[in-house]
């Protein structure tokens, strides 16, 4: 039976199962990027929406002013009455007021006699021109009122209309209109160059955006690379130039690696002294039971070994605690591993156990060596105790899903041995518990691997092997 500790799980508040994965918040660069397209979107738009309402309003004036030319000599004429009238048919200059229904049309009203006289261009048809004081339109500076109407086929109508006075020659209504189409020619044609040149004024926007936020950013992207570097152990501080707004924080990072480093000078000192402060006194213990034999003797002698096992198991952990937070660590996993595969096959071979290593060259563990070795080797250890005639050594990266996450690796370790049955494996992860007296060993091999690997972010399971036997699954950091 298997030797261990309950397993180690990944520290953190435990999502519920089946609930949505909770979305991660956008990068800075992404944010400046986005607002700045928003906001650079919303500023062109509402430029754009003020320019076409400002050229509206001028090509309607523009329009109102030329109606208003014939407004003018409408009223002219009234004033001036006689068989030179230039509003007799054709007197206007403008072709369009002669042509049936064209869009372009006057019509004057006389207002002060009991049954109205209207003269209008040939152009109205025998219709009539509706009234703007009727629909409530204001009049403007000198009595005169523009705005839209509609016209005797239903076209929109720009018009202009003015009460005059004559005195005793009567009170008339004079109206001009004229339809929209010109207008909304030119305004369509203003709108769509104005579009043009916003959308490429937008792209330009944009990409001048993404190239001020490349350049910008560079540094922070350089100081990140920086402390990703450190964290693979391929560097021991932060190096490179920085702008004066970023330089204080590398240095702070900087110091802040230095005093970590001294903290784990520090602790492992005052392990190594507690280590070698508890040897002798135990050493004494059971050097001085052993020289009066008997029970108490030998009850002595057994508390001192487990004392001894327990010490070295503690002091074991708290030696990998220091480490496990340790910047900047790394270990090739592959060298390590074949050395181990080298001294297991030594041990086993008097029972002919064969041993297949399967290990990318590229995979590296973020930790200490002696910390990797020490949890494979028990893996690979029990397995050889339990094996009939093979143990497999895998290791496999897991994917990488984005930049912001931690990356692992497996290593599974399969025997051809009896197994061991589900209900068990708990109890086999127990500190010190051993389910089968007659192999040798404390209880405590997979109980350190649980711990070590809780210690470094990762986790230790057992499952049934493909083999036949037990899989030991252990996931760890990669460097």
């Amino acid at each position: 039976m298997r030797n261990g500790e309950e397993l180690a799980r990944p520290s953190g508040p435990a999502r519920p199962e089946g609930a949505p994965a909770r979305p991660r918040p956008r990068s800075i660069a992404t944010r400046l990027f986005v607002s700045a397209a928003l906001l650079g979107f919303a500023i062109l738009l509402v430029a754009g929406l003020v320019l076409s309402t400002i050229y509206r309003r001028t090509a309607e004036a523009n329009f109102d002013e030329r109606l208003g030319v014939y407004l003018h000599a409408l009223v002219a004429d009234i004033a001036t009455p006689g068989e030179d009238s230039r509003t007799a048919p054709g007197q206007l200059g403008e072709p369009q007021f002669e042509l049936a229904l064209s869009g372009w049309y006057w019509q004057i009203t006389r207002l002060d006699v009991p049954k109205l006289e209207i003269r209008s261009s040939r152009s109205l048809f025998a219709a009539k021109l509706p009234r703007l004081s009727d629909a409530g339109v204001a009049a403007g500076a000198g009595g005169a009122r523009r705005g839209y109407a509609k016209g005797p086929d239903d076209r929109a109508l720009r018009m202009l209309e003015r009460i005059i006075d004559t005195g005793d020659q009567g009170i008339y209504l004079v109206q001009v209109a004229a339809t929209t189409g010109e207008i909304e020619a030119q305004i369509s044609r203003f709108e769509f160059d104005l579009v043009l040149t916003f959308a490429v004024l937008a792209l330009a926007l944009v990409v001048s955006a993404a190239a001020q936020l490349r350049y910008g950013l560079k540094p922070l992207w350089q100081l990140q690379e920086g402390v990703a570097a450190i964290r693979r152990g391929e560097a021991e501080k932060i190096e490179g130039d920085f702008p004066q707004d970023l330089a204080p924080l590398a240095s702070e990072l900087n110091l802040l690696i230095d005093a970590n480093r001294d903290v784990v000078e520090r602790a492992r000192t005052q392990v190594g002294n507690l280590a070698h402060a508890l040897k002798t006194p135990l050493s004494v213990i059971v050097n001085e039971a052993a020289v009066d034999p008997g029970p108490l003797a030998a009850k002595v002698e057994e508390q001192a070994a487990l004392m001894r096992d327990q010490v070295s198991y503690y002091l074991n952990r708290a030696r990998a605690a220091v480490r496990a937070r340790t910047l900047g660590g790394a270990t090739e996993v592959a060298p390590a591993v074949e050395a181990l595969v080298r001294t297991f096959e030594k041990i086993y071979a008097e029972r002919a156990i064969s041993f297949t290593v399967s290990v990318p060259e590229a995979i590296r563990f973020q930790g200490e060596r002696q910390d990797f070795e020490e949890m494979v080797g028990n893996l690979v250890d029990n397995a050889g105790k339990w094996a009939r005639h093979a143990v497999a050594i895998s290791i496999n990266p897991e994917p990488w899903r984005n930049l912001s996450e931690r990356r692992f690796f497996r290593v599974t370790i399969d025997d051809d041995g009896p197994g061991l049955a589900a209900g068990l494996r708990q109890a086999a992860l127990s500190r010190g518990k051993r389910l089968d007296e007659t192999k040798p060993g404390s209880g405590l091999g997979l109980s350190i691997v649980a711990d070590l690997a809780s210690l470094y972010g990762g986790h230790l399971s057992l499952e049934d092997s493909p083999k036949g036997g037990l899989r030991a699954d252990l996931r760890l950091p990669s460097a």
